[in-house]
């Protein structure tokens, strides 16, 4: 049929060629788009783009009626079956619903019109009553059950065949694998697999920390896993299903229900056990319709799922049937949209932020645009390898998207050249028309090989401290820590708590009034505070201020391990602090260590090292120590152990369940530390004793599996005495 429009095009006026070419481009580029989409999971342009150009289709049909072909986007469902999935065809087919993309209340308007002039309504004649639903951003799925057992899974497809994805269906705990006696001997339940906002999120992170490829949005990570030909991916990620409409379904005359409207439908899905949408309501007439699709936009940020637009369905199935379909839509049903979540614009500039634990985040400086409801200027890019994964260039063009509270993030990056009808059609002014509103994607020059225009700074953009990035990891970091600014909330929280220096009463919001405030800069400005200045804050009386003096006079006098841990090292805990003060005895050893000296201490590896001589190494963080001294903050110093090895328990590693009857967790901790043994929180192999009090619990029973030692009280302190079977 392509060739039949370019033989047409090369005799017809002027206007009607130029159309004819615009089309066939128009056509190829939604071919490709939605091959990607519904095929490869990895769309290239936001939906947004894509309608645009399907709605510019739409026109030119409209207009040249005799140029409209049968395999043209617009007049079937787009899909297709993934190579390796098994082919599925529908026994009723699995059509889509017309688009209404005016995102205002006249769209809900249009439609009722439309509805009502199809109907032929007089204006007096009653509202007519829709069932409005949220449209749910993610995988169209037919649930085929035969006597109350889930047989097969299906894609939409291409609306007449899908693909076979029981297997991977059957992972998802919210779909029923039988259903009650009352159902129907066939039944198909239609649906949508997604994925909610905080599982995405979670699933990328984690894609990240293992350096592999991160998702676009929840919608494809969901088909993604969907679409696996291996069970076991799919059950790793965490899928979800909404139930919204009926298939086959055995006819009423043979023992089927029999059902009048389709929130009957939804009711007796309900009932059978399938979980449908809250959400759901029914709606008279426009201005319900209107009043329904504000209400949703206003709850959209805060849904744990992606919708990008609602739908609306006339309740009535005798009045569907009489309204029946028009091409590929039923005239009684249209999705009405919302802005899209998923824009294009253009990177002018890359900048650095930094974090309260010193990451380095790269943040791309965005031409304004307005996505999901709100304008955007400004959207994360992770770090240096995902810039460099996604191929990000200062002046690129770049999808950006926005659900939720997420904070906005480029995906990728909008591919530069066109398909080869498109780029020889690039000097009409009809094509110019069609690219309207995509203009990196239809105008920039075809790519070329990635070379970065970014590099992550050597200094820390705040406070000018080196910048690391640690082997094996993806981000970089400022080692400015108790010294940096941006990281001086963090670095006082953690300065202050119980284990580390405990200051009492020093909060997180006092902690925010001080750093805001610009009254403290820096960890020695806490005992720098005087009573006028502590009691003129918010909820700062008089008696607290001189509480929260007390407890930073009190805690000047504390151990070496507790100040080590306090001041925040990276990768140095509790545990660590302990073994660098016992193996060093001096904080002015463990300054001075070489990388060599400190991996000579139990527990410290070259990571650990690192990180311990990169601190030191730092000017500014030896300054703060010394400033700390002056300020009165001490601690009992003495001979280097160079190591642990004569102490009782070294080499020892206990855990510690349940209650004791006279220590506490704390006390007893202490007691086996002092003796050299490691203590830790969960049992394994490695581990030489579980000391257990009342109410112990799974450590106690993983202990007695793996046949290690267990103690009580009184056994601990034979332990402690160097006398372990007594």
């Amino acid at each position: 049929m392509t060739g039949n429009i370019e033989l047409f095009s090369a005799s017809a006026p002027k206007g009607q060629a130029l159309a004819a070419s615009k089309i066939i481009a128009l056509r190829e580029q939604l071919n490709r788009w939605a091959h990607e989409y519904y095929v490869q999971d990895a769309p290239s342009v936001p939906d947004a783009e894509y309608d645009r150009a399907f709605q510019q289709l739409q026109a030119l049909e409209g207009a040249y009626p005799e140029l409209a072909t049968p395999d043209s986007p617009t007049q079937r469902v787009i899909g297709a079956v993934m190579q390796g999935l098994a082919p599925v065809r529908h026994r009723v087919p699995m059509l889509s619903i017309r688009t209404e993309t005016d995102t205002e209340g006249s769209g809900a308007e249009t439609f009722d019109a439309r509805v009502r002039r199809e109907l032929k309504l007089a204006p007096e004649a009653p509202p007519v009553q829709y069932v409005a639903e949220p449209k749910f951003d993610g995988l169209a799925m037919n649930l085929r059950y035969e006597d109350g057992r889930l047989v097969q899974a299906a894609t939409r497809g291409d609306g007449e065949v899908g693909e076979d994805v029981t297997h991977n269906i059957r992972t998802i705990r919210q779909i029923p694998l039988s259903l009650p006696a009352d159902v129907p001997p066939v039944l198909e339940v239609r649906g949508e697999v997604y994925m909610r906002r905080a599982d995405f999120e979670r699933l990328n992170e984690r894609q990240r920390e293992r350096g592999d490829k991160t998702f676009v949005n929840p919608r494809n990570a969901a088909a993604g896993a969907v679409r696996q030909l291996d069970s076991g991916i799919a059950a790793q990620r965490p899928l979800s299903f909404f139930a919204y409409g009926l298939g086959e379904v055995t006819p009423a005359d043979e023992g089927g229900p029999r059902f009048a409207s389709h929130h009957q439908v939804l009711q007796q899905l309900k009932g059978w056990g399938f979980p449908v949408s809250e959400l759901v309501s029914q709606a008279q007439g426009a201005p319900e319709l209107i009043a329904y699709h504000q209400r949703v936009g206003a709850l959209r940020d805060a849904l744990p799922f992606d919708i990008d637009g609602v739908v609306y369905k006339v309740d009535s199935l005798a009045l569907q049937r009489e309204l029946g379909f028009v091409t590929r839509e039923p005239r009684w049903a249209v999705a009405h949209k919302y802005p899209a979540q998923e824009m294009v614009t253009r990177v002018e500039g890359i900048d650095i932020q930094v974090g309260r634990t010193g990451k380095l985040t790269p943040v791309a400086r965005l031409a304004p645009v307005f996505v999901g409801g709100v304008t955007v200027t400004n959207a994360t890019l992770h770090n240096l390898f995902e810039i460099r994964k996604k191929g990000v260039r200062v002046g690129d063009q770049v999808i950006v998207r926005r659900a939720g509270d997420v904070i906005p993030e480029v995906v990728g990056t909008v591919p530069a050249a066109l398909s080869p009808v498109a780029q020889a059609l690039a000097g009409s002014d009809l094509l110019a028309d069609a690219a309207a509103g995509s203009e990196g994607a239809a105008r920039a020059a075809p790519r070329v090989p990635y070379v970065p225009n970014f590099r992550m700074p050597r200094q820390c953009p705040v406070c000018a401290s080196a910048v690391v990035r640690e082997k094996g990891e993806a981000n970089h970091r400022c080692t400015g820590g108790i010294f940096c600014p941006a990281q001086a909330k963090q670095a006082l929280l953690h300065f202050a708590q119980r284990r580390a220096m405990d200051i009492e009463g020093l909060g997180e919001k006092l902690v925010d009034q001080l750093v805001e405030g610009r009254i403290i800069r820096a960890l020695p400005d806490l005992y720098r505070l005087g009573l006028s200045t502590l009691a003129a804050l918010d909820r700062m009386a008089d008696k607290s201020a001189q509480n929260l003096l007390a407890a930073l006079e009190q805690s000047k006098r504390t151990t070496l391990a507790r100040f080590l841990f306090a001041l925040g090292v990276r990768h140095v805990g509790e545990a660590t602090a302990k073994e660098l003060a016992r193996h060093f005895g001096t904080l002015d050893a463990v300054m001075g260590a070489t990388p060599e000296q400190l991996l000579q201490v139990p527990d410290v590896g070259p990571i650990v090292a690192d990180a311990i001589h990169a601190f030191f190494a730092e000017p500014h963080n030896r300054e703060v120590v010394e400033q700390l001294r002056a300020c009165g903050v001490t601690w009992e110093e003495g001979a280097p152990q160079g190591g642990a090895a004569v102490l009782p328990l070294a080499g020892q590693t206990v855990v510690l369940t349940g209650t004791l009857p006279t220590l506490s967790r704390e006390q007893a901790q202490a007691l086996l530390e002092a003796a050299g043994a490691k203590v830790a929180g969960s049992v394994s192999k490695k581990t030489s004793y579980v000391v257990a009090g009342e109410d112990a619990g799974s450590k106690l029973a993983k202990a007695q599996q793996l046949g290690i030692a267990v103690l009580d009280e009184a056994g601990l302190h034979a332990l402690l005495a160097g006398r372990p079977g007594a």
